[in-house]
């Protein structure tokens, strides 16, 4: 480096320097899902017997491209199958913007747990039947920060992150410490996460909901 400035090259330094910087952040980052590249590479349609699925498109927002869902009383999502050590990378980043919540929400029954936007992370145990998952949403009624058991079972636990319709419309972006938030839901240490996925459904209420979704990425502390 020191013969590079003694050449002069101080442009191509610079450029050296900031090619290792971002290199080095890159390194501390595992990229979930690429929506901005136009890459939907590795997700997969998760869908439910009996309901009609949500519409996921690649859509260009603000000059970048996003993932959007659009759901006429539907439930189906994406899911992106991966193996991390929350340890090395508990942090997860995305962003995600909403037309509205969902009025009829009430995830105290069944026939009220919709959302319009949620980012699943799973969790796979021993046995299929306890596999586990946290639900990040954007709520209608929930304050933010709840966190409350799934009615359809009691390995999946919904964090409201957002709540109400103040930010509707504008692009928000998130983080959580998904190791920690394990810990809390279920008392112990996470297991390793087996995948993330992302779902718009309205299918129990009927409703229609429209959200869009951002990068998404898992962090090292």
């Amino acid at each position: 480096m020191t013969s590079c400035w003694r050449a002069g090259a101080r442009w191509g330094c610079t450029a050296l320097l900031l090619v290792l910087l971002a290199v080095s952040v890159r390194a501390g980052e595992i990229p979930v899902g690429r929506f901005s590249a136009q890459d939907l590479t590795g997700w997969e349609e998760q869908t439910f017997r009996g309901k009609e699925k949500t519409r996921y498109t690649l859509v260009p927002d603000g000059g970048r491209t996003v993932l959007q869902a659009t759901s006429k009383g539907a439930a189906s999502g994406l899911i992106r199958k991966l193996s991390v050590d929350l340890k090395s990378y508990p942090l997860l980043h995305w962003s995600w913007k909403v037309v509205r919540s969902l009025p009829g929400e009430d995830v105290a029954r069944k026939g009220g747990d919709d959302f319009a936007a949620r980012v699943y992370l799973v969790f796979p145990r021993t046995f299929f039947w306890r596999l586990r998952a946290i639900t990040y949403v954007w709520s209608s009624r929930l304050p933010v920060g709840t966190f409350v058991a799934s009615p359809y079972t009691g390995n999946a636990v919904v964090v409201a992150v957002e709540s109400g319709d103040r930010k509707a419309g504008t692009w928000v972006s998130e983080e959580r410490n998904v190791y920690e938030d394990y810990r809390r839901a279920f008392g112990e240490d996470p297991p390793e996460l087996g995948g993330v996925a992302v779902m718009t459904d309205a299918d129990d209420t009927g409703d229609q909901a429209t959200a869009w979704y951002g990068d998404i990425s898992l962090v090292s502390r």
